[in-house]
């Protein structure tokens, strides 16, 4: 299977959120990198968005490069800031439409989503169960972004299956305790890894 990794941020929305020790970037690049190794041993193709934990890529251009992969999953990681604890995972329900007039994804992509999202969700939070709260499965639109476009920029753009997934909560110390340790990161990556597996098996 050929996964598509993309850490977030640095991005055209910032340097996303941080807590008290631990910033979204270094967080998602570090889950990332250790989720390419464990994706890559059990013999995927794999593809990062970025070179290097500060290497600015737009949220299109991050779409593009999983389109031009052919990624039969692409897994966008990020952690949320606004109060409660827990995960998410997010996919594309409907078209949405960007600034720029772009409108998608597309229905076979969209009907794609609807099909590992769960799966992926699912196996996700067995790897997880008992360090932090699970939040579900959603569609993206119930996203700040995807609220006001319909979908998230990264799902308009895409044309293979995308999820993206709110490892934690930065703000909440439990949870940045959890992603801050070397234990929590593995822990993350191998939960991610089984998701992987869930939705393209």
């Amino acid at each position: 299977m050929k996964i598509c990794i993309d850490p977030g941020h640095p991005s055209e929305v910032g340097e996303g959120t941080r807590g008290k020790k631990l910033t979204e970037m270094r967080a998602a690049w570090l889950v990332a990198k250790r989720l390419e190794a464990i994706l890559k041993a059990a013999g995927h193709e794999t593809k990062l968005t970025k070179s290097r934990e500060r290497e600015f890529v737009k949220n299109r251009k991050r779409a593009e490069i999983a389109n031009a992969f052919g990624a039969d999953l692409h897994v966008r990681l990020h952690c949320d800031s606004e109060g409660g604890t827990g995960f998410w995972t997010y996919f594309p329900d409907r078209q949405g439409t960007d600034s720029t007039g772009k409108r998608g994804p597309s229905g076979s992509v969209i009907v794609a989503c609807k099909e590992k999202a769960p799966k992926f969700h699912a196996a996700l939070a067995v790897g997880l169960k008992g360090a932090l709260r699970d939040n579900g499965c959603q569609p993206d639109v119930r996203t700040f972004v995807g609220g006001k476009q319909g979908a998230l920029t990264g799902s308009i753009w895409s044309q293979v299956p995308v999820v993206l997934v709110e490892m934690c909560v930065l703000s909440n110390a439990k949870d940045e305790a959890f992603l801050t340790s070397e234990k929590g990161q593995d822990q993350m990556a191998q939960a991610l890894a089984a998701g992987v597996a869930a939705a393209c098996g």
